[in-house]
């Protein structure tokens, strides 16, 4: 069925590619047309609200639209004739600057008779075979016989064309570009019109089963759509003006064309502004007799592009179109082989538009998925898939960007905890050998060495991340989140009790899983100024609980992500109890999804001080526990010290 199910969308995706492509005559019309509505839909929106009829908004908007494209159009047209007429006189510069380049070429000899043997190789293959030959035959026959005819010229005239054939040879070309763009015309206004009910439609299609939720989510799409199209337009129509009067300062011929290509090829994303500098840099090189144009050119560019790329676009609409760079380049190619030019200028807008339908309607979030900017797997899953690998390192990386706007143990709790989980869930239904586990351990051990020069507390907030993996998991943690400026303790002013190496003893509960997250225990209560001691779960058994080191040991906190064992947290419990049955004994139970009454339940069960459903609740719980003490033992020197002055 597998099988079946991938031969059917390979066929269908086959049947979808073909239909675009031999369709391309309708299909391009309605993709612009489609972008085209997305641009004009806030300006009829805008004159709705001054109660302007819709009917009315939409024809008077398209209209003005039109007018101005119509406009740009003959502006180009009649740059490019003038340019067309200019350009022989640019040829002697053009020569002139060669020749300099030749003259200041060392090897100049060389190159030149490489140059000539090639013309006269050039002449030699270029002889007509036939009179070669027949001039050899004629001289050899007959030696004295006078030189071959010269051939008379035959001109063949067509006769004049009547005014019929005058007039259908200056309209034919014009016939294909009028019936585009009156389709566009057509499709822009009976989409601005029936906007809704096209919505509703759409809504149908996508499943009506939650319907609130769906048309919500559509209206927004269709809005952040618009808007951002809408503000491309206006930032590259501004680019396009910039580029056009600083050529004209310069003076580059034709700087109008050359600044309405630089708007257009824009929105093809990376290489566009590069395409649209070609263009007049080739012209300053013909126009301009030394190279100062040519340069002041260059510049424009390299101080025009990188500005409006990254100074003005993120404050206007945000640091990306929603689409990953890979995703960018792979539309630029599909959509440019299918539609050819047009398809390079229309990939972007028509991957965003995908991008956000994947987003919102359920059936299409493979596109998501396969094109969006936001990262596949999720914090935790990409947390435990790093430790799968082996590769803490990376994990550290990603981890210290999360670091610029959060605390440690709010990493800890929703990224890596919840990590682990998922490989206890691995790891009950027998899909993680002894191996793995032990892997996955020793990952977490090297990733927690990475990160223990951090401090646990939230961060002063200068520059806020840029990768996309680390805002996703920003995101999940709000900025007061419970246990985010959990106090530091001093040492010193620790009780006697709890000044030894390692007051806190970290012990996992049943597997190496729990020994990771002991791991990431213990290294947030040393930060907090309680130093941690980690062992694993072999040392609660019966024969070695007793064999413990628990010198200077004031707190247990026994792990577990395994919801299965009350048993074992029960006897676990009782073995540490005979072991230090002056210490407290916290009851660290960080399954998923697990409510506080049961958690509640398994302390009262296990005869347990306290339980924590999390990394910062226990070290609140360990903290507080080292500060009760704190604060008893100052009621006692203020007793004292009372009874001494009486």
């Amino acid at each position: 069925m597998a099988l079946l199910s991938a031969m059917a969308t390979a066929i269908l995706a086959f049947i979808i590619i073909t239909t675009l492509y031999f369709g391309r005559e309708i299909f391009v019309p309605i993709a612009l047309a489609i972008l085209l509505s997305f641009v004009l839909a806030p300006l009829v929106g805008i004159l709705q609200r001054i109660r302007v009829p819709r009917g009315l908004a939409v024809v008077s908007v398209v209209i003005i639209a039109f007018a101005l494209i119509f406009a740009l159009g003959s502006l180009l047209a009649t740059q490019l004739t003038q340019l067309a007429g200019d350009l022989p006189r640019y040829q002697s510069t053009i020569s002139e600057k060669i020749q300099s380049f030749r003259e200041t070429t060392a090897g100049r000899g060389t190159l030149e008779r490489a140059s000539g043997m090639l013309k006269d190789l050039s002449k030699e293959l270029d002889k007509p075979k036939d009179a070669a030959s027949s001039l050899g035959q004629g001289s050899i026959l007959s030696p004295k016989t006078s030189a071959p005819l010269t051939p008379v010229p035959v001109e063949v005239r067509q006769p004049d064309p009547g005014a019929l054939e005058s007039l259908r040879s200056l309209i034919s070309p014009l016939l294909h570009p009028l019936a585009t763009t009156g389709i566009i015309i057509i499709f822009v206004i009976f989409i601005l019109l029936q906007r809704e009910d096209l919505r509703n439609r759409l809504i149908r299609l996508a499943g009506s089963h939650d319907l609130q939720r769906t048309t919500a989510a559509l209206d927004d799409a269709a809005g952040r759509l618009s808007r951002l199209f809408l503000i491309q337009l206006v930032v590259n129509g501004a680019f396009g003006v910039v580029i056009g009067v600083g050529l004209s300062l310069i003076g580059i011929p034709s700087a109008v064309l050359w600044g309405i290509l630089a708007a257009v090829l824009r929105f093809v994303p990376y290489i566009g502004a590069f395409i649209a500098a070609a263009f007049p840099l080739a012209l300053a090189v013909a126009v301009d007799p030394g190279w100062s144009m040519l340069l002041w050119t260059l510049g424009l560019f390299l101080f025009v592009e990188p500005v409006v790329g990254h100074v003005i676009e993120p404050m206007v609409y945000g640091h990306s179109t929603g689409l990953s760079p890979v995703a960018v380049v792979a539309s630029a190619t599909f959509w440019t082989a299918l539609w050819g030019p047009i398809g390079l200028v229309l990939a972007t807008p028509l991957t965003v538009c995908l991008v956000v339908l994947g987003r919102h309607v359920e059936r299409l979030e493979f596109l998501d998925v396969m094109f969006g900017d936001r990262p596949a797997l999720s914090p935790p899953e990409i947390f435990y898939q790093r430790m799968l690998a082996g590769d803490p390192t990376e994990a550290s990386e990603k981890a210290e960007e999360f670091l610029k706007e959060r605390s440690l143990s709010s990493y800890y709790d929703e990224v890596a905890l919840k990590g682990l989980q998922l490989a206890q869930v691995d790891a009950e239904r027998g899909a993680l050998s002894i191996e793995r586990l032990s892997k996955i351990r020793d990952a977490v051990g090297e990733f927690a060495s990475n990160l223990s020069e951090h401090e646990d507390r939230p961060p002063v907030k200068r520059n806020a991340t840029t990768d996309a993996e680390a805002s996703s998991a920003v995101e999940s943690v709000s900025e007061d989140a419970a246990y985010e400026n959990l106090p530091v303790l001093n040492k010193d002013e620790l009780p006697l009790e709890w000044q030894g190496e390692h007051p806190v003893l970290c012990m996992a509960g049943r597997g190496l899983i729990d020994e990771a997250a002991a791991i990431m225990l213990g290294q947030l209560s040393t930060e907090h100024g309680l130093s941690a001691r980690v062992e694993g779960a072999e040392a609660l058994s019966t024969t070695n609980v007793f064999r413990l080191d628990t010198t200077g040991v004031a707190l247990v906190c026994l792990v577990y992500l395994d919801a299965s064992g009350p048993a074992h947290m029960r006897y676990s419990v009782r073995r540490l109890r005979r072991k230090l049955p002056k210490a407290t004994i916290i009851l660290g139970c960080w399954m998923k999804d697990i409510d506080p009454a049961a958690l509640e339940q398994m302390r009262d069960a296990a005869k347990a001080d306290l339980v924590a459903a999390s990394l910062g609740e226990a070290v609140k719980f360990c903290i507080e526990a080292a500060g009760m003490e704190i604060h008893h033992r100052k009621i006692r020197n203020d007793e004292l010290a009372a009874t001494t002055a009486g």
